[in-house]
């Protein structure tokens, strides 16, 4: 089946283009006065909302800070952030030497693991065998599916001169990729999810960016819904996607700190992760194995190598890849590339949404108990974003309650309209940021209804997730 419409590359407005033929210094500076102009409104919002602080901080803290984290993101993500495969990031390390150049055209291994996938895997096979990078091995492993999966890989084998594993035994998602990694040869390690399709040039972006920042350990391509059209709930995904990528990871990648490197397209260095491969796989948490978390994790093990790298490979000294080669525990950063375009099949509806959130919960809670325990040492700004990002999530669904049900009940139901205010006021900001990246896209509207969900909904799949994190299997399907 052919990919959808979304899937179309799409031209840059006309404001990027202008700004695209500026010199470096004048960009910055025209990005900086365009983002001003376009926050002042939340900014006014802000300063209006200054005095109501001081008068009483308990309850108007929390809309507050939020305001002011909105405002922050939005204004790093459009004046800071440049894509690493296009221009030199500006935040680079002093010490550029002690990280190893990679070669002009590394060699790249680009991995996928799959499981009964039998519908959409030969598009997403095909958009990899079919990159534009000249210098790449395609392995592909089957993770013991039972629904023709594998008579299609074994036909694309043929076809395309890929590699395809078919496991015996069914090893989950980490541990497939990690027996992928046993034959992959590249100085580069890229991963997809099975239900990707990637632009021809996604892959290059994103070697680009970690051949000319060696300082780079790895990079995140940019992700849309493959599926928007299909539903209510695909084209709200599809705007929400966009901007935790456009804002969210641009904003990390101005410190060079993403901190998840997302499966649609997750582009590392082999030495930045080789090491670390039986650990991943061997993931526990809480007394059980961990089969989520599989790209957090890893990111994790890339960004916080410094200070948790011996730990991890002395628990597993005696596995082929720690003794293979035994790499030193660098400082890496991580980026994200806006131009390296993948889009994924979203959950098209409400069940499957629910499910995959609370994927995602309990990926973020276990992720938090690794990486939160590093975070602190990568600068002021880095772990300012880190710690609040994890105090508004974690809070969200108390802020919800009290909020939603006890300001009601208890006669303060203007607490309940300011919320909803500043719920749709924080969409709108997101939604026409949305607007600006993709003229001519209606769907920019979708994103404070997103919003709303996320805040009212979604949020309360937070506790859930905790009480059942040691529960759950592999499963890409999105039916």
């Amino acid at each position: 089946m052919p990919p959808l419409r979304s899937a179309r590359p799409q031209r840059p407005g006309f404001v990027r283009r202008w700004l695209d033929r500026l010199d470096p210094d004048t960009r910055y500076d025209a990005r900086r006065v365009l983002t001003l102009i376009c926050l002042l409104p939340l900014l006014l919002i802000l300063a209006r909302g200054a005095p109501a602080l001081l008068q009483d901080p308990l309850i108007m803290s929390y809309g507050f800070t939020v305001l002011l984290g909105t405002i922050t993101m939005f204004y790093l993500a459009y004046t800071r952030y440049d894509d690493p495969s296009q221009r030199p990031m500006r935040r680079r390390p002093k010490n550029l030497d002690s990280f190893p150049a990679l070669p002009t055209t590394p060699r790249v291994s680009f991995l996928l693991a799959v499981k009964d996938e039998v519908e959409c895997i030969e598009n997403c096979v095909r958009s990899m065998a079919t990159s534009d990078y000249p210098d790449l091995q395609v392995i592909v492993v089957d993770d013991l599916s039972e629904d023709g999966t594998q008579d299609v890989l074994r036909r694309l084998e043929e076809e395309l001169g890929i590699r395809v594993i078919c496991l015996e035994k069914n090893l989950g998602k980490k541990g497939a990729l990690v027996r992928a990694c046993e034959e992959a040869d590249g100085d580069i390690i890229a991963m997809t999810d099975s239900d990707c399709f990637l632009a021809p040039d996604a892959l290059s972006h994103c070697v680009r960016a970690l051949v000319t920042h060696r300082e780079l350990g790895a990079v995140s391509g940019h992700a849309r819904a493959l599926n928007a059209d299909f539903s209510f709930w695909t084209k709200a995904q599809d705007v929400w996607f966009e901007g935790q990528f456009r804002v969210g990871k641009a904003t990390e990648s101005t410190w060079g700190t993403v901190t998840c490197v997302s499966g649609p397209l997750a582009v590392f260095r082999r030495d930045a992760i080789f090491n670390y491969l039986p650990a991943w796989a061997n993931d526990r948490f809480m007394g059980a194995p961990f089969r989520f978390s599989t790209d957090r994790q890893l990111t994790g093990y890339v960004l916080g190598q410094k200070w948790k790298g011996q730990a991890l490979k002395a628990k597993y000294a005696d596995s082929p890849f720690v003794t293979e080669r035994n790499y030193p525990e660098r400082r890496w950063r991580i980026g994200y590339c806006y131009s390296a375009k993948v889009w994924t099949n979203a959950p098209p509806r409400f069940r499957p949404l629910m499910k995959q959130q609370i994927r995602w919960k309990k990926s973020f809670v276990r992720n938090l108990c690794f990486t939160g325990t590093f975070m602190w040492h990568m600068g002021v700004g880095p772990a300012t974003l880190y710690y609040c990002h994890v105090l508004w999530v974690t809070a969200a669904p108390f802020m919800a309650f009290r909020h939603m049900i006890w300001a009601p009940m208890h006669g303060a139901a203007y607490l309940t309209v300011l919320y909803l205010c500043g719920i749709i006021l924080k969409g709108c900001a997101y939604g026409l940021a949305f607007k600006i990246d993709n003229p001519g896209d209606s769907r920019w509207i979708y994103r404070p209804v997103m919003g709303l969900l996320s805040t009212l909904l979604l949020a309360w799949l937070l506790p859930y997730s905790v009480a059942t994190i040691r529960r759950g299997v592999w499963s890409r399907s999105a039916t």
